[in-house]
């Protein structure tokens, strides 16, 4: 089980730091595939979830984190906000034992393991919601976009999930696994 997130979560971190690294300075105010959320809002929002990430698989509680990475953490370079954040977070994810035990989230306590997929979900979801904003083509391969799809259906409801995902559409008939995922999470791919 552990390898089998840690391969999914490389391959999407790979997807969603090619993304970033493609955004060009003229592009950081164009709206993604995610509503209200223009490409320097979508890398904060990323940025900010690596930054908490190696204190929550030490185990620290959300008070022990505090408020540090409210609001902007991207500063004036996003990119580099994005490359400091997700070395320390890569970094934490590969410890030894990272992923034993449970992790603080705001809903509770959670399996370390399944905060490692929806981790992995983001990055790959928001790859993709990012590249509207760069005209870049990012398509999920069935090796990421299956597992993802499959433990999304776990936990998003008909009505999505509020604050994280819209309400899923219907997929086109014709639908890879790719197609799946994102009309799952309230995307119209």
């Amino acid at each position: 089980m552990t390898h089998e997130v840690i391969r999914a979560f490389d391959a999407a971190f790979s997807l969603f730091d090619r993304t970033v690294h493609q955004v060009r300075d003229d592009q950081w105010t164009a709206m993604t595939a995610c509503a209200d959320w223009n490409a320097r809002d979508l890398v904060n929002h990323l940025v900010s979830e690596h930054l908490w990430a190696p204190h929550l698989l030490r185990k620290e509680t959300l008070a022990e984190v505090g408020t540090r990475y409210d609001g902007d953490v991207t500063g004036d370079d996003p990119t580099r906000a994005w490359e400091e954040a997700s070395a320390a977070s890569h970094e934490a994810f590969h410890a030894p034992h990272a992923l034993e035990g449970e992790v603080h989230v705001t809903g509770g306590t959670i399996p370390a393991t399944d905060y490692a997929w929806q981790m992995t979900t983001d990055l790959a979801v928001h790859a993709w919601d990012l590249s509207h904003a760069t005209g870049t083509k990012v398509h999920l391969q069935d090796s990421l976009a299956d597992p993802l799809y499959e433990k999304a259906r776990a936990f998003v409801s008909p009505t999505g999930q509020p604050g994280l995902f819209d309400a899923p559409v219907t997929p086109p008939p014709d639908a890879d696994a790719h197609a799946r995922l994102l009309t799952l999470l309230g995307r119209q791919p």
